[in-house]
């Protein structure tokens, strides 16, 4: 048996990395992941960004020690994409320092095109022909190959460098770190610090672009279904306005970043932090009521749309009890009730039922029913019945003249979802979690991330499932989204931005136990690994002043909403 094996007085030098599509790359003990990378690279190919390395995320820059097994990431999928968009951030921050010196430039949020939206500060000239000339040096450092290089320093060296710097939001929010180093980049002579991996050089940044908008700009950058090109720019001033609007309130209360609302934690005023934002969210819904009594005599139905977990269920109740207060009594209608039978659901390109597409539901029905509804005839409505997958008879209602439809669904912003009935006959309202609260100028946060993290928590507790397989359904949930909710959010009358400043505070000690639940070898824990590095930033507080009806309540539990109902015909 033993005569097969034998001693060598020498390791080999050289190391294997079995991609998980059964190639083999052999190459030299302790090269960087890029050299094998460069192997496999096909031309038209997305370009290679990363790779999942023994069931870690590793960077391409990481040095191949001993053998391994895993693939690549490219920057058609999402922890690509997101080193892609980092490295990019990092790209335009230290352009602009060399432009600009002593200005300052924020890395705002994310437009559905492919882009950031920026602004910038203490440069009082700022224009289009500086926007060239911004452009133009991140293009020369773009063909200089310059490095991004990695260190980890002790935190003390990194707030020095930072206060030096005149970095005080990154100063206020490092003084919260639970750990004693920090990850730092460095390109060139200027360091920052950004929330995970980059790619090795400025080379990989080919595509992007700067546009002049308002008195801002939106840096380009590609998105995951077209990784190698721009798409075209779409205009959202809707949208823009809710953003501008949330970020000028932040200002307004003293917490425009992280660091801000740690600190109204450690000196103990996180419940006036939540009381504000709580009457913040009331303000806005009562000004939705307000428009739509307004428009009381022609108004009769009110379409709620907005993606996964942006609060509609709370925000539909809490807008109900707003019309209550004001004389109109909302009727409230399931679109998920007009399903055609699941035999005739239309399928995917992979072959399976898309309940997500307008043409799953009976619009037929539906615009025949709201019509009769509207004008004051007894209706026997449709209910769909999950469990046989047929449409059946359900309630038989009829309205009054102060009576208003609200119809919540995924389709309420498509202008194919009604017919026959006009614009001025309806109340269109866009719901969603559009965060600004960001670490720093530099570093944002994702508003799909604070959904994910709601979605996650309401999940186990109304469905019994586990945050991996929440997080394994998020990719599904993303791309129907994007197929049938963004595309037409400025068809809006309003929108309601249902983030709240406090709530990653909260949602953080609720929600880590279940991240760390996640078996460690499926991508789903290199996803939870990064929303647990996320919400190390943040100090926890407890749901103690957290209201009743809360929108927060709806994922958290504790909801004096749950059992809430409208008026019943």
């Amino acid at each position: 048996m033993t005569e097969n094996f034998y001693l060598t007085e020498n390791p080999r030098h050289t190391v294997e990395l079995s991609l998980d599509d059964g190639r083999v790359i052999t190459g030299e003990r302790f090269a960087a992941l890029e050299s094998f990378a460069k192997v496999v690279q096909v031309e038209d190919a997305p370009m290679i960004v990363g790779a999942v390395l023994d069931g870690s995320l590793r960077e391409l820059t990481y040095k191949m020690e001993r053998d391994g097994k895993g693939s690549f990431i490219t920057m058609a999928d999402e922890d690509g994409a997101r080193i892609y968009r980092r490295s990019l951030t990092f790209l335009l921050e230290v352009a602009f320092k060399r432009c600009f010196g002593e200005g300052k430039l924020t890395i705002d949020h994310s437009v559905s095109s492919g882009g950031y939206y920026c602004h910038v500060e203490n440069v009082p000239e700022f224009g289009t022909e500086s926007l060239v000339a911004l452009e133009t040096l991140m293009r020369e450092m773009v063909e200089a190959d310059l490095p991004f290089v990695r260190e980890t320093v002790p935190l003390e060296e990194a707030v020095a460098y930072f206060k030096q710097s005149g970095e005080d939001d990154k100063v206020r929010l490092l003084k919260y770190r639970n750990r004693s180093d920090l990850v730092l980049y460095s390109l060139g002579d200027i360091r920052d610090y950004h929330h995970g991996y980059m790619v090795p050089s400025t080379r990989y940044l080919k595509w992007f672009a700067l546009e002049w908008v308002g008195d801002a700009f939106i840096m380009h950058f590609p998105r995951r279904h077209y990784p190698s090109g721009l798409s075209k720019m779409t205009r959202y001033p809707k949208l823009l306005r809710s953003f501008q609007d949330y970020g000028e309130w932040l200002k307004k209360l003293g917490i425009p970043s992280v660091g801000a609302l740690n600190d109204a934690i450690q000196m103990g005023h996180i419940d006036e932090v939540i009381l504000v934002s709580e009457a913040l969210h009331e303000m806005q819904i009562s000004n939705i009521a307000d428009q739509i009594q307004e428009r009381q005599d022609k108004v009769g139905l009110v379409l709620i749309a907005g993606p996964s977990s942006s609060g509609k269920t709370t925000f539909s109740k809490r807008l109900s009890i707003q019309l209550l207060a004001r004389g109109i009594t909302p009727f409230a209608l399931e679109m998920d009730n007009f399903f055609i039978d699941r035999e005739k659901t239309p399928l995917t390109p992979e072959g399976e039922k898309d309940y997500e597409s307008l043409r799953a539901l009976d619009l037929k029905r539906l615009n025949k029913d709201l019509r009769a509804l509207l004008t004051g005839k007894k209706v026997q409505l449709p209910r769909y019945d999950f469990l046989s997958g047929l449409s059946v008879d359900g309630e038989t209602a009829q309205l009054k003249k102060d009576d208003v439809i609200i119809l919540e669904g995924i389709h309420g912003m498509n202008p194919d979802l009604l017919e026959g009935i006009t614009a001025e006959e309806t109340f269109k309202i866009y719901v969603s979690c559009l965060t600004q609260l960001n670490l720093d100028r530099h570093n944002r946060i994702s508003t799909t991330d604070t959904r994910m993290l709601r979605r996650i928590l309401r999940d186990a507790r109304d469905r019994g499932y586990s945050a991996e397989e929440t997080i394994g359904r998020w990719e599904s949930v993303r791309k129907g989204e994007g197929e049938h909710i963004f595309p037409y959010q400025e068809n809006a009358d309003v929108m309601f931005n249902s983030a709240l400043a406090y709530e990653l505070t909260t949602l953080k000690p609720l929600v880590e136990p279940l991240l760390r639940q996640v078996r460690f070898g499926t991508r789903e824990h290199i996803e939870a690994k990064r929303l647990l590095k996320l919400l190390e930033w943040f100090l926890p507080t407890s749901t103690e002043y957290v209201p009743s009806n809360s929108l927060l309540r709806e994922f958290t539990g504790g909801s004096l909403l749950t059992n809430f109902s409208l008026w019943e015909h």
